[in-house]
């Protein structure tokens, strides 16, 4: 598997699902971050070479062990003793240092491997459609780009190292105890297929536990970010002990998984300690025997007797670094699952340029379009109309009409079934989407306001605007009042999603944010719908300036903003029912007419009887 491989990977029937495939668990999407760690050849180089270096120093011990035993500890070899003793000395500085080294490098390594990745993985997200996200849980998406990605980086930062030390300790040993002695070896060569066996079958219930173990708690993480996300209306609405309650028992379920996912990891380093170590015992008694028959020397079998303990550790190690390298082959698979997904909203392979010259020019062509979440409800039946430069057009119509789905859809946010959403003159599925929605300002009903400060918020519309346009922004969108209130001015942090700020404070912002862009393409959602009526006035103001030499589409359910418009379309069931100013709309006597008698007729009704 690869981490930039296409496909689709989180759920099987495509992006618009959250579900989590299914497939063959083994450690291969490991494999994936091989082109990150090439990425930064010269410091894994030299984090190989310190390896194979702490290695050979290692390997280097059991023959000096076995020079002074079979020589001895007499006066006369007292000289090559010391010189024995002086080149461990060496040994052991060359295996610390390098051993320092190893770690250093591989544990910085990893770092930034697990860095680069996490930067990709947000990147790829964002690049997603928007049909993704209507089923995705924004929870489930943290918990892979923190959790997952820490668990890989344990891996890629220690484990591995430690795999590869003991592999090279495992094969080292081994050879030199051919060296050693041939006959013994082959009772260690015999019992490798049954320490190994066990090793490969627990080694795969330890992956399917700990990618269960994952999914569970990105579960619970999930639940617990859309929860903290809404704490006022959890405690307005005093379901905190059912909140609490559901989480909990998200929280057994992972932990039970954990539970499971250790169990069988306990089972695996148990079982491959105790083969492992029984063989030597074995192995001994045999070399014992052997000594006591002058077939070998007592040196020479505290040599092999030290590499065959030094083999059983590196094996033994290896069954322990192996469930860990499960997991993160588990957490490499869910992360990989993101990144095949592809987005079902691509630029061309040659996208057609808009005009140099912007004119704002919007037209829909019998439009059809389904909500991929919703397919059996259509959320527009053959749309066409088309609002022309510097026109404003008004959409108004019940809830659930399809008014915000027009501007769906001219933000390319999907593509239609069938018909044709153009913008100055371009087919939106032949241009880049980025340089459609570059020409675009949105004021939707819901701001967004991010936890930054003033400034930041409204420079999100144009990040290089210098903060003379952002304050400019502020003043057309009757915000700098309350921003001169607040305790830093513009640098004021606004809490997250805005939370310290009123309803109309954040939408003013978003409609600054909106001015500062300075779009040829304005499109209103309900923009002044939080704001008192002096302040709307103030806005309604600043908009109709802004409004000037641009064309602008404004969705609004108080009809009295939308008087001023060119032309309304009256939306019913994802159709354009009627078309005209308000004065031949409610002439008509039609949807628009009765709409307009439930907000403008204020003559008094009976008060009901109690």
């Amino acid at each position: 598997m690869n981490l930039d491989s296409g496909g689709r990977g989180l759920g099987s029937t495509g992006p618009q699902s959250g579900e989590v495939t299914a497939g063959r668990r083994d450690i291969r999407p490991l494999l994936a971050v091989v082109p990150y760690v090439m990425r930064y050849k010269g410091r894994a180089l030299a984090a190989l070479i310190a390896l194979v270096t702490a290695s050979l120093a290692t390997l280097v011990l059991p023959v000096a062990v076995r020079r002074m035993i079979d020589v001895g500890f007499t006066q006369d070899a007292a000289g090559l003793i010391h010189q024995y003793f002086t080149v461990l000395l060496i040994v052991a500085g060359v295996l610390a240092a390098a051993s320092a080294l190893r770690y250093y490098l591989v544990t910085t390594l990893g770092e930034r491997i697990v860095s680069d990745l996490r930067t990709r993985v947000f990147e790829h997200l964002t690049a997603l459609s928007a049909g993704f996200f209507d089923s995705a849980k924004s929870g489930e998406l943290i918990s892979r780009l923190s959790g997952d990605a820490t668990q890989l980086k344990s891996a890629v930062g220690a484990s591995v190292s430690i795999t590869l030390r003991n592999l090279l300790l495992f094969l080292g040993s081994t050879l030199m105890m051919v060296v050693t002695s041939p006959r013994l070896s082959l009772f260690v060569l015999a019992a490798i297929p049954v320490i190994v066996l066990p090793l490969v079958a627990f080694g795969r219930i330890v992956r399917r536990r700990s990618r269960e173990a994952q999914d569970t708690l990105a579960e619970a993480s999930g639940y617990a970010a859309e929860l903290i996300g809404a704490i006022r209306t959890l405690q307005a609405f005093t379901n905190e002990a059912m909140a609490t309650h559901r989480f909990a028992a998200a929280v057994e379920r992972a932990f039970a998984a954990a539970v499971a996912s250790t169990k069988a990891r306990a089972w695996l380093t148990g079982i491959a300690i105790f083969m492992v170590f029984a063989s030597v015992v074995v192995i001994l008694w045999v070399g014992a025997q052997d000594v006591a028959d002058e077939r070998m020397t007592a040196g020479r079998l505290s040599q092999f007797v030290i590499y065959a303990v030094f083999a059983a550790g590196a094996l033994g190690e290896l069954s322990q670094v192996w469930g860990e390298i499960s997991q993160a082959a588990g957490a490499a698979e869910r992360l990989n699952e993101l990144l095949a997904i592809e987005p079902d909203i691509e630029v061309p392979a040659s996208p057609v340029p808009l005009p140099a010259k912007p004119r704002g020019e919007v037209a829909f062509e019998a439009v059809r379009f389904h909500y991929p979440t919703r397919p059996e409800v259509a959320a527009l039946d053959g749309v066409s109309f088309t609002a022309r430069a510097g026109e404003k057009v008004a959409i108004v119509g019940p809830s659930g009409a399809g008014k915000s789905t027009l501007f769906h859809l001219m933000l390319r946010f999907y593509d239609p079934d069938s018909g044709a959403v153009r913008f100055d003159g371009v087919r939106l599925a032949e241009a880049d989407p980025r340089a459609v929605r570059s020409r675009i300002a949105l004021v939707p009903q819901d701001a967004a306001v991010f936890g930054a400060s003033v400034a930041e918020n409204i420079r999100f519309g144009r990040p290089d605007a210098s903060d003379a346009d952002v304050a400019r922004a502020a003043e057309l969108a009757a915000a700098s009042e309350f921003i001169a209130r607040l305790p830093q001015g513009m640098d004021t942090p606004v809490g997250e999603r805005g939370v310290l700020l009123s309803g109309g404070e954040r939408q003013r912002l978003a409609i600054a944010r909106a001015i500062l862009r300075e779009a040829p393409l304005l499109l209103l959602d309900e923009a002044t719908s939080s704001l008192d009526a002096e302040n709307e006035t103030l806005v309604k103001t600043a908009l109709a300036r802004l409004m000037q030499g641009r064309t602008t589409l404004v969705i609004a359910h108080r009809l009295a903003t939308v008087l001023s418009c060119d032309r309304i379309l009256v939306m019913d069931q994802g159709r354009i029912v009627e078309e005209g100013t308000h004065d031949s709309l409610v002439q008509q006597g039609g949807l628009y007419a009765r709409l307009a008698r439930l907000q403008f007729d204020t003559s008094p009704e009976p008060m009901p009887v109690v």
